[in-house]
């Protein structure tokens, strides 16, 4: 029996994440992959701080595109490669929206969006 807790699942690194959840659609509670969300990269800037604070406007960006994806879910199950999922879920606990949100975090190579979707279902037992 599918629960109808509102799940979603994300594994990202530093330039893009794939999304899953199981809800915000008809589908009544089954799991399904959102579009990739990418970060923008900039190219070519010639001063450090001005790259910095470019790096930094493109990550506030990339998590307001992850937020609007997961709004309404209650359980996240968060991974990738790196620190950026941990950054995250940093992010999310200063959040207001988001600051009872029970964050599950782990740490996983790249996978095809097959393989991540099923390891979400597998790690909410659906």
């Amino acid at each position: 029996m599918m629960s109808e807790r509102k799940l979603a699942g994300i594994w990202m690194d530093s330039e893009s994440a794939t999304v899953v959840k199981n809800h915000d659609i008809e589908s009544a509670y089954k799991f399904f992959v959102c579009n990739p969300v990418k970060k923008e990269v900039q190219h070519g800037n010639s001063s450090e701080k001005n790259a910095n604070n470019v790096e930094q406007t493109n990550t506030a960006k990339f998590f307001k595109d992850l937020e609007h994806l997961i709004t309404n879910t209650e359980e996240l199950y968060l991974t990738g490669t790196g620190t950026i999922q941990e950054q995250f879920k940093n992010h999310l606990a200063e959040t207001a929206q988001f600051k009872n949100l029970k964050v599950t975090l782990d740490t996983d190579q790249k996978m095809s969006d097959q393989q991540f979707l099923e390891k979400v279902k597998k790690h909410f037992g659906e």
